[in-house]
């Protein structure tokens, strides 16, 4: 991996989506130890896992994995909490409750 190029790599994966009242997620684990790092993206591919209300629904599948090169790397870590910060929302209010 340089300092401007990508690689791209393979790794099985098992795909939990839930879809119940008390969990409403969709979760990728590599099952080869994969990690991944700032800058990263992974694409899993096959269609997409629907999971009837209620229910969770595991699947075995391929991702892809875009390896971030080194400057992408360091720029991620040097944004990401900036970018973190439009993910929060804040209120004020002048209502005093007594």
């Amino acid at each position: 991996m340089g300092w401007l190029t990508r690689d791209f790599e393979t790794a099985p994966c098992e795909v939990e989506v839930s879809h119940r009242f008390d969990s409403l997620h969709a979760h990728v684990k590599f099952l080869n130890g994969a990690v991944i790092n700032p800058g990263d993206e992974v694409q899993v591919q096959g269609p997409p896992v629907m999971a009837p209300y209620g229910e969770v629904i595991r699947e075995q599948r391929i991702a892809r994995i875009t390896r971030a090169s080194k400057l992408e790397q360091i720029w991620t870590r040097m944004t990401g909490d900036f970018e973190f910060m439009e993910l929060c929302e804040f209120s004020f209010s002048e209502e005093v409750s007594l």
